[in-house]
């Protein structure tokens, strides 16, 4: 084997060592707003928790198709005294790696999940944030940066309304806090049935439902809401779910239904 193969295979093997490693630590918080703008003491939390005057916070605003995408966060976080706000362009992944890679905290602004999500796995930059998530580093988004965050992600609206299996529309996500379903602007856009629907169609995963200028702080295995209005959970992993076919209507009972309001905490691991 020629040098130049052998040390290939070492660089390969340190990698997978070193992603080894940040997998095993303490995964980052998250911090999830539900659009609709988000309240100054949420924006505040997250500056805190990139690290405040010392922080340096990548906005990737890919979900967006706006030309100044990205512009009015870096300018939000600056005014609030983030030591380095910079917007990320993923026209070459080898930079936009670097850029990612030395920050202290993510954001994630508004648009089409859809389309952030595809434009991250084109520049191959999914499993790299997930890395960078697990070592630590804080991540945060609105909207669609929110249902971003779930393994199981909404990508838009059902054609119609309707608790009937397979209907709400359903795609992959980072999965960077896989036990929930993320759904946002949730009371404002009516959106509960979608939600149950999809809760119904993959009863081992909790939904989340956020009002707009609301937010869940998520560390380890529980959140707790800041902002203005109200977060629902629906969770159906004690409940009794018929799933019919694809297209039929669905049926369940005894799933639980929180409500909860700023300050207020629920605990999603160890409580099945």
């Amino acid at each position: 084997m020629s040098w130049d193969k052998s040390n290939n295979c070492l660089m390969r093997l340190l990698f997978l060592f070193l992603g080894y490693t940040l997998y095993a630590g303490e995964s980052g918080p998250l911090v999830i707003v539900g659009g609709g703008g988000s309240p100054e003491n949420v924006r505040r939390q997250f500056v805190e928790l990139a690290g405040g005057k010392k922080a340096r916070i990548a906005v990737l605003p890919q979900a967006s198709s706006r030309h100044n995408r990205g512009e009015a966060s870096v300018e939000v976080y600056t005014k609030l005294g983030a030591g380095e706000v910079y917007s990320v362009t993923l026209d070459d992944s080898k930079k936009a790696r670097a850029l990612i890679n030395k920050a202290t905290a993510i954001w994630f602004p508004g648009g089409s999940q859809r389309q952030l999500y595809q434009e991250l796995d084109k520049a191959g930059l999914l499993d790299f944030i997930r890395l960078r998530h697990r070592a630590g580093v804080p991540i945060a988004g609105t909207s669609a940066g929110a249902a971003i965050m779930s393994e199981v992600m909404i990508p838009n609206a059902p054609e119609k309304p309707g608790l009937v299996g397979g209907n709400t529309p359903i795609t992959k996500g980072l999965g960077l806090v896989p036990e929930l379903i993320i759904d946002q602007h949730f009371i404002a856009r009516h959106r509960m049935d979608r939600l149950l629907s999809a809760v119904m169609d993959h009863p081992d995963r909790i939904g989340v439902g956020i009002g707009e200028a609301t937010a869940i702080i998520v560390r380890g295995g529980s959140f707790t809401v800041m902002g203005k209005g109200s977060v629902v959970v629906i969770d159906a992993r004690k409940a009794k779910i018929s799933n019919g076919k694809s297209g039929k209507l669905q049926s369940g009972s005894n799933l639980s239904l929180n409500i909860l309001k700023a300050g207020q905490t629920f605990q999603f691991k160890g409580l099945k």
